[in-house]
């Protein structure tokens, strides 16, 4: 737990009234800082702060509670600051939860509103008054108010681009308690565990709709759900730590869906992976396996190993000798981080900020997309002073909590897991070593044509959708108009006959980077126009969103269009996108707002795909 009296409070809260960009290491602090009361004051400062002057991305949340909304909106609001984003709020009617569920007009259900948060309390579920004798008669109330529900925000999703975020309900004392009969309050248990049940089942049928086990959270974090007293006197079921933990939920899915997640996990060794210092003790000093403290060593490495097999990219950063890093990973019979599991490496005496900065450019990565564990305080500061974009987590202290203190926050958590996330550490890995190899060219064009890439584009099938829409979210730089259609979105257009959505995968001598970019494409009668075209920045400079292009361009002439249309919204971040229209001949035609519109006469035009690239089709 992270002590507000640190400063952070005092560093967010001045420059929220200041007007000033939040500082990223406040905001890491923040969350991991577990005082209800700290959220609630730094909320409702924030809320007349701007995303604009906070440096903050902006998603519009709607909300829709069976209960007073009352301290959840500054709760959630400084816990999605935490997260780097500072939400726009559409807050529901007071106890207008069903009817509002039915209105397809209602402002929560705008076409730009990035999620619905359905937040529930367990007196949605019961009847007003029930007998505890009469337990079929409570579970059969229970079981039509689940099924009910389900049905409303099923036709939610499937009305419109509506995204839903919902949880599962914990079954208040007061019902498990008033019941005498053993085997009645066991009926009542499952028939509860079943309601549950049928919530989380929701995300499993319908891809726009989201839900956080909010009960078996509660019970791991051990903080109290409800106060009786709030309850009766204001309509508030759950106590503020218990807000806090649905909060954070909320907070792991926006950025999951925003592309906020990180991406790689950058760590120590000596106090980290192992017990002990490794230059003092030598390899077969360190504390891994076995009894406590090296059990709770080798379930942290295990762990990570976990992390690494869903798509999280590893490095290390140690300070030691090389050699004797390289003979323990190898050799010690305990290790499960072989080293080859990490994608980068910088074990060394310098600076760990500067290893950590010179990993991210070997990866092509940004620094915000590392999260760092270390146990030295030292070299944490050090770290936060240098590359305060880069997420800092202790691995001091009791090693039995090195898990939780990783895994709690879901600095990784991504929508769905995809088939290039388990590939992705391979595929950086690959990328390092591509690096070493264009040292040894004389031009660029000669590097190009030696690493033999093979692009491959086709129209997108259901199996690529998850994938796309993740594209869709987590790219930022080349990302042409920053429209983020997400999985409903997309599976909708690519069933239209009015558009195209593309998937672009990349291979080469190294091996395969898997779909890496993407384009939405309209369909008119005389033009096709690019709603976006999104690529990974791990591929850029080979001319890959060149051959996408090209592909595009040899269908519109099959199809016997004039013009290929091209939009640009310029960004903070995509400038290094900015110029694609421009240099494959496409002229600038006008702007409509912000947007820029490129086209390029079908008829005649050159073959855009770059000599270098062999393109194939599916």
């Amino acid at each position: 737990m992270v002590d507000a009296t640190d400063g952070f409070l005092t560093n967010l809260t001045a420059a929220a009234k200041a007007g000033s960009p939040l500082g990223r290491a406040d905001l890491t602090a923040l969350a991991q800082c577990d005082d209800p009361a700290v959220f609630r004051k730094l909320g409702r400062t924030l809320k007349s702060a701007t995303a604009e002057a906070t440096g903050l991305t902006a998603p519009k949340v709607g909300v829709l509670a069976t209960y007073t909304v009352g301290p959840l909106e500054p709760i959630l609001r400084a816990s999605l600051a935490a997260g780097g984003m500072l939400p726009t709020f559409t807050i529901g009617d007071y106890a207008a939860f069903d009817l509002t569920l039915s209105r397809s007009d209602d402002p929560l259900f705008a076409p730009d509103q990035d999620v619905l948060f359905c937040t529930l309390d367990s007196s949605y579920f019961l009847p007003k008054d029930w007998s505890g004798s009469d337990v079929d008669a409570l579970t059969a109330f229970i079981t039509e108010r689940v099924r009910s529900f389900r049905g409303l925000l099923a036709d939610v999703v499937t009305r419109g681009k509506t995204t839903v975020l919902a949880h599962t309900v914990p079954l208040p004392a007061v019902v498990r308690d008033g019941l005498v009969s053993w085997s009645g309050r066991a009926k009542v248990s499952r028939c509860w565990a079943q309601l549950n049940a049928a919530i989380l089942e929701l995300a499993e049928e319908h891809s726009a709709i989201a839900v956080a086990d909010f009960v078996s959270t509660l019970a791991d974090e051990a903080v109290a759900a409800q106060d009786d007293r709030l309850l009766r006197f204001a309509d508030l079921p759950y106590t503020d730590a218990a807000l806090m933990v649905l909060a954070r939920e909320a907070r792991r899915f926006l950025q999951a869906k925003t592309g906020l997640s990180r991406k790689v996990l950058a760590l120590d060794l000596d106090n980290t992976q192992w017990g002990g210092v490794l230059g003092e003790v030598g390899a077969a000093g360190v504390e891994l396996g076995g009894l406590y403290p090296g059990s709770a060593y080798k379930e942290f490495q295990r762990s990570v190993l976990r992390l690494r097999d869903q798509g999280v990219i590893l490095a290390l950063a140690s300070k030691n000798d090389a050699e004797h890093v390289e003979a323990a990973l190898t050799e010690h019979p305990e290790v499960l981080l072989r080293p080859e599991m990490f994608s980068a490496s910088a074990v060394n005496w310098s600076p760990k900020s500067g290893n950590l900065k010179a990993m991210a450019a070997q990866l092509s990565l940004s620094p915000n997309a590392f999260v760092f564990m270390d146990d030295s305080r030292f070299e944490r500061g050090e770290v936060t002073a240098a590359l305060p974009e880069v997420t800092v987590i202790a691995a001091d202290g009791d090693p039995a909590y090195l898990v939780r203190n990783l895994l709690r926050h879901g600095w990784f958590d991504t929508l769905e897991l995809t088939d290039t996330d388990r590939k992705r550490p391979g595929l950086y890995k690959a990328r390092a070593e591509r690096g070493n190899f264009a040292e040894g060219f004389q031009s660029a064009e000669d590097y190009l044509k030696a690493l033999e890439v093979v692009v491959t584009v086709a129209e997108a099938t259901p199996f690529d959708v998850a994938r796309i829409a993740q594209l869709a979210a987590r790219t930022n730089q080349f990302n042409l108009t920053g429209l983020r259609f997400d999985q409903a979105e997309t599976t909708t257009m690519s069933d239209s006959d009015d558009h195209i959505v593309l998937s672009c995968s990349v291979a080469d001598r190294f091996g395969d980077e898997g779909m890496v970019g993407a384009a939405w494409v309209r369909k008119e009668a005389d033009a096709w126009e690019v709603l976006n075209l999104v690529m990974s920045c791990r591929v850029l400079g080979r001319g890959v969103e060149q051959a996408m292009v090209g592909w595009l361009l040899r269908r519109a002439k099959e199809a016997g269009v004039a013009t290929l249309r091209g939009t640009f919204t310029p960004s903070a971040r995509n400038t290094v996108s900015s110029k694609l229209w421009s240099q494959l001949g496409f002229e600038h035609t006008g702007d409509r707002d912000t947007t820029q519109v490129h086209e390029l006469a079908v008829d005649g035009a050159a073959d855009l795909v770059p000599d270098s690239i062999q393109l194939k089709e599916k």
